[in-house]
Parts: C-alpha cells; structure tokens; sequence
C-alpha cells in the first residue's frame, strides 16, 4: 500500500461486554488510535503522495469540520506541503487548535460545511492550489479503503461491518474493499437522523438535512458524487440513529471500552443498540472512526448519561421555613447513602408559601434502584419531594 508504515495500523479487538449488551459478536477497529485521532489521515496522505512536484510547490486546500482538516494538515506539513484549511463556524474548538497546532493555515469561514467549501473552492482559483476533497475523490476512497484490507487480514471470517457515512468515502472504501474478496459480507451504514442524505437518495428523495448534531463529523448534506454510486451497489442497507443512541454509544465507549469516541466514531455501535435484531448473532465488525470530541461536550455527554441511569437526580422539598429544615432534608439522604452534589435554596417562587421555602437538591446515587430507596425514606420522614 502506498501509505503502509506512515499511518498507524490500528487494533481490531473483540469486545465481550458490548457483544453481551448488543446481542451480537462485536469486534472494533480503533481508527479513533490514529496519530491526528482518525480514519481521515489515510486518504489524506494517499492524495497528498499523488501529487506532481509542481502542485505539491503551489500547495493544498481543503474545507473540513476537522477530522479531514487534521489528516490533510499533518502529513502536508510531514511532507512540506503548504496547507490551508477552511473551516465552518461552530467547528469543535479541539479540532481547530489541532489542525493549527500541526501546521495548517486555519481559516473559519461560514456557517456551513457548503460555505466553507465554496471559499475554499474560490482559493483553489485564486491562488493555485490543489483542492483536497474529505470524500469524493478516487484517491481519497482508496486510502480509506485500506481500512477494510486491515479488517481481512486480521479477522478470517465476518459476517457485517457497520460504518458511519458523512460523505460516503469511507464506506464506499472499505465496501469495495471487502466485496471484492468477500461478496458475502453485508455493508451496513450509519447515518444520524439530522442528516440522513444517503438514505434520501437511495429512497430516491432530496434530502432534508440540519440541526445541531453531536456527530458533527458526519453531518454532511449531501453524500458525493462517485461514493453514492458505489454504494448504491455495494451497501445493504442505511441505518438512521437518533441523538440519544448516539450519546449512550459514546457512553458505552468510554465506560466500557475506556476509549473516546466522538459522536460520529461512535455511530457504528449506535446502531447496534437501534436494530440490534439485524446483528444479532452475527459477527460485527465495528469502524470507530475517531475520537476528536470537544472536552466539554463529553463532559456533557456523560453526566447526560448519568441522569438517564437515575444516577443523578433532582428532587425538589417544599417545606416550612425554618431553621433546621435543610439539615434534616440533608440527613436523610445521607443516612441512605446519597451524595448531595448541589442545592439551590428559593423563597421568592410564588407557588410556595409565604412561610415555606423549596430545595432543589441534585443527589449522586449508585443506580435508579437506589435513588427510589432514597425517595421511599423523604417520603418516609415527612419530606415529600418532587423529582425532575
């Protein structure tokens, strides 16, 4: 391969725990392992090593909400290639400061991944460069194929992979990859619901995409040109998740696999736990295709998750107001074995008393079963509380 020894061979491991959860046999590939956190270097560097001496001079371009942006960075700045990279408004912070950090000229430019492409498009003339595209490029869909060759060589039977589709290189890669010395394998993609373009086209439809996402890495509007004819053929079936599968598989990642996917990466997994009656029993294989989330936003994924389990909860005590009361409240949640993470104190809500004060009280428990004891024992000692 012409990109063999300068990107990571990354694992394909079995998971035993998420095989249990999911009901099928489950094995992943850790692209999320690469240097830049990606599948993206691979075609990236494919690209970049096929160009001429003149166009590797002039430099590149590339227009990326990141994981594109940092593969085309890096190995362009590994092989003295000039490289600037549009980037749409409300890109993760973590995905701009890394594409800067490996070398890239950073321009933010649009509120959209179209916006940004058609400046970049306009660079591309103005200045002579060489327009890098994230999918839709036969360079760009052989490199990420070899993904799909990695999987073959380490792995002597199968019967699915599932893989996240933005664009569609990626899948269109590693699908006529696998077919073509495994027709028998079934290839499933994965598309979040805010931005189901391929499984429009291949209704027939115009899709209708948009919203805030958190697999921003694939909320592309529409899939490219060459990779939809591919599969067209080549695709079982499109498989369409909602946020809060989403969020649960990046959950699931970290806690189970101790890895971090961000929410694109972890689209695969998200439709395991969706359709799990398509997979089970079958053998999976899984593409985690990165791992590029904003610290904040993971933050927030998993205290989500934590308050989906009831592992977290708000419980609100109106009570009268007098000295004491938040003390005795504090008590018996202590007693029972709940941790109080926060309490904010309101007097002036008109739908309490005059003489009474209400507590929202954020308690940290080991599962739903406990918070329930918890609740059980207030209502017990004569502080009934409401829960959010």
């Amino acid at each position: 391969m012409a990109i063999e020894g300068k990107v990571e061979r990354t694992p394909l491991r079995y998971s035993r725990t998420l095989s249990e959860i999911t009901g099928a046999q489950v094995w992943i590939k850790f692209e999320n392992l690469q240097f830049t956190a990606s599948y993206k270097e691979r075609g990236a560097l494919n690209k970049l090593a096929s160009l001429s001496n003149a166009e590797k001079a002039a430099g590149v371009v590339a227009m990326s909400a990141g994981n594109h942006a940092q593969g085309v960075a890096y190995h362009a700045s590994r092989l003295g290639i000039p490289s600037t990279i549009v980037m749409p408004n409300g890109t993760p912070f973590v995905k701009i400061e890394h594409t800067r950090n490996f070398g890239a000229k950073v321009i933010i430019h649009g509120e959209s991944l179209a916006d940004a492409d058609a400046h970049a498009r306009e660079l591309e003339k103005s200045q002579g460069l060489t327009f890098v595209h994230p999918f839709d490029d036969p360079k760009i869909i052989a490199g990420q194929g070899t993904v799909g060759l990695e999987i073959m060589q380490d792995l002597a039977d199968f019967d699915a992979v599932v893989i996240p589709v933005g664009g569609g290189g990626l899948s269109a890669g590693v699908a006529t990859a696998i077919k073509a010395r495994r027709p028998a394998v079934s290839i499933y993609g994965v598309e979040a619901a805010m931005y189901a373009s391929l499984a429009a086209e291949l209704r027939g439809e115009e899709p209708k995409v948009g919203g805030a996402t958190i697999a921003e890495g694939i909320a592309v509007k529409k899939v490219g040109r060459l990779t939809l004819e591919i599969l067209r053929k080549l695709m079982e079936q499109v498989i369409v998740v909602n946020e809060d599968t989403l969020e649960r598989a990046v959950t699931l990642f970290a806690t189970v696999e101790k890895t971090v996917a961000e929410g694109a990466g972890a689209a695969g997994l998200a439709a395991l736990l969706e359709e799990p009656h398509l997979f089970r029993n079958r053998k999976v294989v899984l593409v985690l295709t990165g791992g590029n989330i904003d610290t904040r936003l993971l933050a927030s994924v998993l205290t989500r998750s934590l308050v989906r389990e009831k592992r977290i909860t708000s419980v609100r005590i109106i009570g009268n107001d007098q000295p004491g009361l938040l003390a005795k409240v504090s008590t018996v949640i202590g007693d029972n074995g709940g941790n109080i993470i926060e309490v904010f104190h309101n007097r002036m809500a008109l739908d309490v008393p005059a003489k009474g004060a209400e507590f929202d009280i954020t308690i940290e428990t080991r599962d739903a079963r406990h918070t329930q004891e918890i609740i059980d024992a207030l209502n017990r000692a004569g502080f009934p509380p409401r829960t959010n």
